[in-house]
């Protein structure tokens, strides 16, 4: 049984601790979703990974109890967001880790623009300043329910709901600048497109006169 006051492992570590494509994985991993270590993408994969047994194990089984486990499991991962209506086992086994990784909270956090970075995201939940409906959430790897995406938001004693606060003022005129980033850099890279287009045409008509160069000083030496 082990030692009740010690907690189990919620993760397995990979069997091949210096696997180069799976170190590659994880860091983008870890950059994209904010993964604060390689334990946290783990424990991710695991709970997929339990996922995905269960559907093979009641594909591999043909009686009533089957279907109603299969029922419970597809409307458990309805309600986590991970699958749509009118999804199947099959559709389970094709989940990934993005998939998990979208429905943690750092994630929605991330999502709703209530921060600005990973880093800024996992700060506001660890420090209790984000709540998901009346309660508060400390743990940026909490999977949110379907129902609770429009329930995320700054706690009710949070400083940050006053909408003066210096952060909350300079995270809009962040935003303001990267929309006037984006309308100046969106003319200059259609620009860069199109003289890339005319490059090789210079290129081809350079090489089309260095052909004829030679034809023509032959002409001219026939001349005189």
């Amino acid at each position: 049984m082990g030692q009740p006051k010690l907690p189990r492992k919620k993760f397995l570590r990979p069997g091949k601790p210096w696997e180069k494509n799976r170190i590659l994985v994880e860091k983008e991993l870890t950059k994209k979703y904010g993964y604060k270590n390689k334990k946290e993408i783990w424990r991710m994969s695991s709970l997929l990974r339990g996922f995905r047994a269960q559907a093979r194990r009641i594909t591999a089984l043909a009686n009533e109890q089957a279907k109603k486990e299969g029922e419970n499991l597809i409307k458990r991962l309805l309600k986590l967001g991970l699958l749509e209506k009118d999804s199947n086992l099959d559709d389970v086994l094709d989940l990934t880790i993005d998939n998990i990784s979208e429905r943690r909270l750092l994630t929605q956090v991330m999502k709703k623009g209530i921060a600005r970075t990973p880093k800024q995201a996992r700060q506001f939940i660890t420090h209790r300043h984000i709540s998901v409906g009346d309660r508060k959430v400390t743990s940026p790897n909490y999977l949110v329910l379907k129902d609770e995406e429009g329930k995320i938001s700054f706690s009710g004693n949070s400083p940050f709901n006053n909408k003066d606060h210096p952060l909350i003022e300079q995270m809009k005129n962040v935003g303001k600048k990267g929309r006037k980033e984006e309308s100046t850099e969106a003319p200059k890279k259609e620009e860069h497109k199109e003289a890339k287009k005319e490059a090789p045409k210079k290129e081809e008509h350079k090489k089309e006169e260095q052909k004829e160069a030679p034809k023509k000083e032959e002409k001219k030496i026939k001349g005189n």
